[in-house]
């Protein structure tokens, strides 16, 4: 008996479906309205914000960070990541409305190649290394 009522239940949605013109609304032109920019008019007040974050984990030797200051046009800022050569990369960097991002880099500590082992983890020493390439 309920199965005979999930039944007439099924055909009488396939029926009320069939009998309404479904009828398609796609996307049209914008009209010129709408793409004109030049008319329109916001009002918002100047970009203005502080921030810093950093990371420091000795024991997975990740150490990075950032600051960034925005008055307006104006944006200036640093960020530093320790590399795993052993030197710290500091990047300091400044944005003045229209001339562009202007950054310096300088790099702190001497680069060490000792205790980086690049063998261990190429891509010819892995043991996948043919997986995806053989023909």
């Amino acid at each position: 008996m309920n199965s005979m009522i999930v039944i007439l239940l099924g055909v009488a949605a396939l029926a009320a479906a069939d009998s309404r013109s479904i009828e398609f609304r796609g996307y049209g032109v914008p009209s010129s309205e709408s793409r004109s920019y030049e008319s329109r008019s916001y009002e918002s007040d100047e970009a203005k914000y502080d921030f810093q974050w950093a990371v420091k984990d000795d024991s997975s030797g990740n150490d990075f960070g950032q600051q960034e200051a925005r008055d307006g046009e104006n944006t200036q800022g640093s960020y530093y990541v320790q590399l795993p050569d052993g030197r710290l990369q500091k990047v300091t960097y400044l944005v003045d409305g229209d001339d562009g991002y202007i950054a310096d880099v300088k790099y702190d500590g001497e680069a060490r190649y000792d205790s980086v082992s690049y063998e261990s983890n190429s891509f010819e020493s892995a043991s996948h290394e043919n997986r995806y390439f053989n023909s």
